[in-house]
């Protein structure tokens, strides 16, 4: 009797609900379940849930299964409340559809059986934006980086002889003095070449055109 009034109840609810077995087996299915799922309910009843929907996790696993599913996701294992989680379940047409599913546990005093009342919210236009957003995200990372690495080899003007034996004696540690003594410049003319340098490699100071040369290996 108490089972009975608890199906009734079910069918007027606008979400679909359905109740399993703690063996998977479905005992009833709402309407709204037979619309949402697009299978009858005359042809679920009895059948074992997972069969029916297929359903996976966010993780692809096998997650709807039989009652003793949902108290493994409560965190205390106590009977009685509900918990939410997003599957990918499968519909009549053969499509899969992306669903949140709350998990009530009812206990049946007189004939000591437990059912589990499943409520599904369909989610699946929601789920494939999320999805979508991330993509776009992923593409944009990508997109920059590429942008990151195109400027690393972005057309520069060509260096003198006299510009890169600068540039290499820099990074071999040497000094501005030392440098304008080797090649027997005034320190005003070394300043000049650097300043032609940063032009052309697109650089701001004598560290970064170092080290831009040595990336596009025009000093050893």
């Amino acid at each position: 009797m108490l089972e009975m009034e608890l199906f009734a109840l079910l069918e007027r609810t606008a979400d679909a609900a359905y109740t399993v077995t703690e063996e998977g087996e479905i005992c009833s299915w709402n309407d709204a379940a037979a619309q949402m799922f697009g299978y009858p309910a005359a042809e679920v009843l009895g059948r074992n849930i997972d069969d029916v929907l297929e359903a996976r996790d966010a993780l692809g696993t096998s997650a709807l299964a039989g009652g003793m599913e949902a108290m493994a996701r409560r965190p205390d294992g106590v009977p009685g409340g509900v918990r939410n989680f997003d599957l990918e379940a499968r519909t009549g047409s053969g499509s899969r559809i992306w669903v949140n599913v709350s998990t009530i546990v009812f206990d049946n005093p007189r004939s000591g059986r437990r059912l589990f009342v499943r409520l599904a919210r369909d989610v699946d236009q929601a789920r494939r934006n999320e999805e979508l957003l991330h993509r776009m995200l992923d593409a944009a990372r990508q997109l920059v980086g590429l942008a990151n690495e195109a400027s690393h080899h972005a057309p520069i003007d060509p260096l003198s002889d006299q510009e890169r034996r600068i540039l290499k004696l820099f990074a071999d540690g040497s000094n501005a003095t030392i440098i304008a003594r080797k090649l027997d410049i005034s320190a005003q003319t070394l300043r000049n070449h650097l300043h032609h340098i940063n032009r052309k490699l697109r650089t701001h100071n004598r560290l970064e055109a170092v080290t831009h040369a040595q990336r596009r290996g025009l000093i050893d």
